[in-house]
């Protein structure tokens, strides 16, 4: 589930209201397109197993780590049961097997349910970093692109901060917390704003 491309349109034009630089690029660059992930725990499963790797090699890496626990990535206990040499001979390396273990173990046990998670950003964001291997970048791409929530702003991400400084014409690319208080201003809103300026990174913009 993801941002519609009706709620897209709508918060950035509140955006380009507030912020008269973002709406000229927004109309530069043009709205971007809605980009989803299915919600649940497969998608954080594959955001684990697929950090610094490519599509393709993540691709080839899941496929084996799904054949080496039985077949069912459901199966929470089984995964957590699976031991380390095994994860790791599916292309693991020994770090993402001790995280693939540990969100399957929370799960298993019932400490992280994705179906309930706090409607509270905030409070949806440490439930998910309790979890050993899951940071905040993590967690905000997953609830902005897994259940569509409008006002998740991953000013940790090095492409939406480039942007944001280009945008706002700002002499050097401003950090996690700088980026942070840009956007501060542009609540509830910074769903779609994130989503801009990833389009924003990926458009040639004369």
């Amino acid at each position: 589930m993801s941002l519609t491309a009706d709620q897209l349109r709508t918060s950035l034009d509140h955006v380009a209201a507030l912020e008269p630089r973002i709406g000229a690029a927004i109309a530069r660059a043009g709205y971007p397109e809605p980009r989803g992930r299915a919600p649940g725990p497969g998608t954080m499963m594959r955001a684990i197993v697929g950090q610094q790797v490519s599509i393709k090699a993540a691709a080839s890496i899941w496929n084996k780590l799904e054949a080496a626990c039985g077949g069912d990535m459901d199966d929470h206990a089984r995964i957590a049961a699976t031991p380390v040499e095994v994860l790791r001979s599916a292309g693991l390396s020994g770090q993402k097997a001790s995280y693939v273990h540990a969100l399957a173990e929370a799960l298993a046990s019932g400490a992280l349910d994705f179906g309930a998670l706090p409607q509270d950003d905030e409070a949806a964001i440490l439930a998910l970093t309790a979890v050993k291997g899951i940071g905040r970048w993590s967690a905000e791409i997953y609830l902005l692109f897994a259940e569509g929530r409008p006002d998740i702003f991953p000013a940790g991400d090095l492409a939406v901060q480039i942007e944001l400084g280009r945008i706002l014409g700002l002499p050097s690319r401003p950090t996690e917390k700088a980026s942070r208080t840009l956007a501060e201003p542009l609540r509830p809103h910074r769903g779609a704003l994130a989503v801009f300026l990833w389009h924003h990174y990926n458009t040639a913009v004369i």
